[in-house]
């Protein structure tokens, strides 16, 4: 009796480690990024969604979106996370916007474009080391 106690319990645990991995995406791709093959397109697309979002906002993640949006995987899990993020400070820009009627939305604009800088280097790094980067206090409203 204790034996099948066991396996159950053992059933159980590998059944909720899967599922955990399943759904978390960066530790998929940060045990497989030894293994990762990436054509020179794909590099590309994720380094111009990560770091074109400091100079141009959502549109280099946008176009790569588009382009790659029938292709799951590492490259557009990429896409859609810088797509998520730059959707995320242009919404923190208008709030910003707004407060600027009151003069700290200056002062929170300054610190979100510095913050846009920030994420983006660290991503695009990352990236260029085929490592997923979660952006920090992101809205994930493309999934």
């Amino acid at each position: 009796m204790s034996m099948n106690l066991q396996k159950e319990n053992t059933n159980n645990n590998s059944n909720s480690n899967s599922n955990y991995s399943s759904n978390n995406s960066s530790n998929n791709y940060q045990n497989q990024s030894q293994n990762l093959v990436l054509s020179d397109m794909d590099k590309l697309l994720i380094i111009a969604s990560h770091l074109g979002g400091i100079f141009f906002t959502f549109v280099p993640a946008f176009v790569a979106f588009l382009l790659r949006r029938d292709t799951p995987g590492f490259t557009l899990d990429n896409i859609k996370e810088a797509l998520n993020w730059q959707i995320t400070f242009i919404i923190g820009m208008i709030v910003s916007g707004i407060f600027a009627l009151v003069l700290i939305g200056f002062i929170m604009m300054a610190l979100l474009w510095v913050i846009n800088i920030i994420f983006c280097l660290i991503a695009t790094l990352k990236a260029s080391n085929k490592e997923f980067y979660r952006y920090p206090c992101c809205l994930r409203l493309i999934k």
